[in-house]
């Protein structure tokens, strides 16, 4: 059985909001990034207790922090970034979320990755580190533009780190818009790694955001694959399909809804169950 969830500031700013459309939908968990249009990690402790009163309203659970974490620049100063980080860790913590969402840090546009790679493995090993005596597992999701934006890099961080603390997230989209064929080049490379699904398509051409099925993100083939080798976990609805940026995206009830039916019809036309 497989568990739906879903970034629901997609759908509304207001938490009361994106809760009752995961109401509507079916879906129990939520992958928390911003409400009240303040980011998670900036939640103070009345607006942590607000959050875990709406979600305990709607029998909701947090599946992860959608935390920007790692999305600076591989050369701005770490150490408050590290900070920073610390207070995901407390989030996760306060909401019993079992996974941190994070990135490998941005490389300066038109600089070769490899002459960043040490410092990135050294932040990502801090930050592994620093979730050690936690029960918490953090994700590093592929993304453009990060150190960690195609499968061998990926597979460089996760290795090269070295920790069961840190694992994978599979975004088929963001493996698209990179040239990546998701599961031609990177399912079997990463696959060992991966704990967590992002869900959302794209256009290899244009790069345009598409709701599962509808573009080159290979879903089907991926799909298929995780139920033949026993995947048990999330998937979280990520759709981006009125707002698409480098820091998160946006888009309305209406729109979330469609990809989410767009996701459920395809895991209901190949018999795969999921709540």
């Amino acid at each position: 059985m497989w568990t739906l969830s879903g970034f629901a500031d997609e759908i509304s700013p207001d938490l009361e909001e994106q809760c009752e459309l995961l109401d509507t939908l079916g879906i129990r968990f939520i992958e928390l990034r911003s409400a009240w249009d303040t980011n998670v990690l900036d939640f103070d402790d009345d607006q942590i207790g607000r959050v875990r009163k709406t979600l305990a309203a709607h029998g909701i659970s947090a599946s992860s922090v959608g935390s920007p974490i790692g999305k600076i620049s591989v050369r701005d100063d770490f150490e408050p970034h590290l900070a920073r980080f610390r207070r995901a860790v407390g989030v996760a913590e306060e909401l019993e979320a079992p996974y941190i969402r994070l990135f490998s840090f941005f490389i300066p546009e038109g600089e070769d990755p490899a002459v960043h790679r040490d410092e990135v493995v050294r932040r990502m090993s801090a930050l592994a580190a620093a979730a050690v005596g936690h029960d918490v597992v953090l994700v590093h999701e592929n993304e453009k533009e990060i150190y960690g934006d195609i499968p061998e890099r990926c597979l460089d961080v996760v290795e090269s780190v070295g920790s069961h603390q840190l694992r994978l997230a599979w975004d088929p989209a963001n493996f698209v818009q990179c040239g990546v064929q998701p599961f031609t080049d990177a399912y079997a490379m990463l696959r060992p790694y991966v704990d967590y699904i992002q869900i959302k398509d794209a256009d290899r051409a244009t790069g345009t955001v598409l709701p599962a099925g509808e573009g080159d993100g290979q879903l089907r083939e991926t799909l298929e694959a995780l139920r033949a080798d026993g995947f048990d976990g999330f998937f979280s609805m990520e759709p981006h399909l009125e707002v698409a940026g480098s820091h998160g995206g946006f888009s309305g009830a209406q729109q979330f809804t469609r990809a989410t039916r767009a996701f459920t019809g395809m895991l209901d036309e190949a018999g795969i169950g999921y709540c």
